[in-house]
């Protein structure tokens, strides 16, 4: 008889109870936040870790936040540096190179303690990070186009929000004094804060149910069961070495394309991504933190294993992820990274997809629209007499595959939000939405056609400073198997009477009655209209 930490139907239950409270901290923030980026587009992520740090559970939140939350959580724990946790602590980090995404990403962590109040016993932590639409910088959003770190808002090192249960009210005011929007930001702050009671709340109820040492064993447990799963999974990937190629439009700052390489070796379920040949650093935002890219390796990874892998560090072990320091993927400290999270991930799988599709033809899919195109929008609200700071990422066409048609509007790859409701937008901020419709015909055709992208218009009622962050303006998504690529994005903006073209990359003054148009990328079509099927 199989033991109770290595019994297949006790490791399933265990696996949803680990989930179920990374789940119900997310609902928690989006209940209790204050600002419509993480209320409305659920822009936040949640998980579960050890005493270790390793990750036991998460939340289906956002994928480029949770493949690089453990090593934000690894920077909470080595800042104590030799101390214990004390129950009731706090962390708050959001530097992107101790394991952040970009600074609006503001990660806080806590240690989980069980048993009595007099003897309690450390079990594990429990982390949450959330996009907060303004943490200072040069522009509203915090998304400028920078050439350092220092343009793009706030930097905070691990350290502690809540000592003991006693929250640092002097921290709090440095971080509100230094946001266009403090009241949002203490909001948003205070919903990540409880999330942290539920979640440590929850898997104390469950210490208690079980015990604390076999409820660490059932997690061990998981853990090892995912990464045999993991390996079993990845072995429908033949023993080969695959290689690809693609390109950012731009460096972020007027400068050239730059190229993203990767080379995978798959030996008996383990892969190896190995990203020599990558560019250097990009002089403007387009660098990607190693975690950054860490997470898209971990994405594309875990669509090959299936859903029905638990999404823990066990399944991250089959792979090993190579970053040569000083490229676009692995910057030196401080170059600038706001737009390596957002748009630079996305390209990382699409190379990742384009190397795989040499061993998977029939599995792997076209080029989705391959960008988050960001807007940020940011002014003074003369109805609430407050700063706003309006930031959404807009949904585009997905790649066509060999079982069918990408899907039309819809968030791809690194991005799992929702759109920003134009009822909600409208109640929020002074902006009004002029149309938001699908951009017909801009899938990439194909036995199978690529998903078509949306046109968003925005007018701006006050006086704004307007941030366009977007990708795949320049190289279209690419099709597969013959197929053809999608359209390439098009921004666009009616500036007083006359209409404009605008870069992939700009920042720019509107004055009230100005209207900026988004026409986002289709997917890449899949094989040949006619005839028998043909590898790309």
């Amino acid at each position: 008889m199989p033991t109770p930490a290595s019994d297949p139907f006790e490791i399933e239950v265990f696996r949803h109870l680990f989930a179920s409270v990374a789940e119900e901290m997310g609902v928690t923030v989006q209940r209790s936040a204050h600002s419509p980026n993480i209320k409305e587009r659920r822009d936040h992520s949640c998980a579960v870790f050890d005493a270790d740090g390793r990750m036991i559970a998460q939340a289906a939140h956002i994928p480029v936040h949770l493949g690089s939350m453990p090593a934000s959580v690894t920077a909470a724990i080595e800042a104590y540096e030799g101390t214990a946790p004390t129950p009731g602590d706090v962390l708050i980090v959001n530097d992107p190179y101790l394991g952040g995404t970009h600074l609006p990403d503001i990660t806080t962590v806590s240690p989980v303690f069980v048993g009595s109040e007099r003897r309690p016993r450390h079990w594990g932590w429990v982390a949450t990070r959330a996009h907060h639409a303004d943490v200072g910088g040069l522009a509203p959003g915090s998304m400028p186009p920078s050439t350092e770190l220092y343009h793009e808002g706030l930097i905070i090192p691990p350290l502690k929000l809540v000592d003991a249960g006693r929250l640092d009210q002097q921290l709090v005011e440095i971080i509100c004094r230094n946001v266009r929007t403090p009241e949002e930001r203490r909001g948003d702050l205070e919903a990540q804060l409880a999330s942290h009671r539920v979640g440590e709340a929850r898997l104390a109820q469950f210490a208690r149910r079980y015990g604390a040492e076999p409820l660490r064993r059932r997690a061990e447990a998981l853990l090892a069961y995912s990464e045999k799963l993991a390996r079993a999974r990845l072995q429908v990937v033949p023993d080969g070495t695959y290689g690809f190629t693609d390109y950012l439009d731009d460096d972020g700052a007027g400068g050239p394309a730059i190229p993203i390489k990767v080379t995978i070796q798959a030996r008996s379920g383990r892969l190896s991504f190995d990203f020599a040949g990558t560019g250097p650093a990009a002089a403007g935002a387009l660098n990607a933190p190693e975690a950054v890219t860490r997470s898209a390796v971990i994405y594309v990874a875990r669509c090959l294993m299936g859903d029905d892998v638990p999404a823990n560090d066990g399944a991250t072990e089959p792979l090993e992820v190579i970053v040569p320091a000083g490229t676009v993927l692995n910057p030196p400290r401080p170059h600038a990274v706001a737009a390596g999270n957002v748009e630079t991930s996305q390209r990382v799988v699409d190379v990742l997809w384009g190397a795989l599709a040499h061993a998977l033809p029939h599995v792997v899919p076209s080029a989705s629209q391959g960008t988050m195109n960001n807007l940020i929008i940011g002014g003074f609200d003369p109805r609430h007499g407050r700063a706003f700071t309006y930031y959404e990422t807009i949904a585009g066409g997905a790649g066509a595959g060999p079982d069918g048609p990408g899907a039309d509007a819809v968030q791809v790859a690194m991005t799992n939000t929702l759109n920003t409701p134009i009822e909600a937008m409208e109640l929020a901020y002074p902006l009004a939405a002029r149309r938001y419709a699908i951009r017909r015909g801009s899938g990439g055709r194909g036995r199978h056609r690529g998903g078509d992208g949306v046109i968003r218009e925005i007018e701006t009622l006050v006086p704004a400073v307007v941030t366009i962050v977007t990708e795949r303006r320049k190289r279209q998504p690419w099709g597969s198997a013959g197929g053809q690529a999608g359209s390439s994005g098009v921004n666009r903006g009616v500036i007083g009477d006359t209409l404009r073209d605008l870069p992939g990359k700009a920042a720019m003054e509107l004055a009230a009655g100005d209207v900026i148009r988004i026409e986002t990328p289709g997917g890449g079509g899949w094989g040949t209209s006619r005839g028998p099927w043909q590898p790309a």
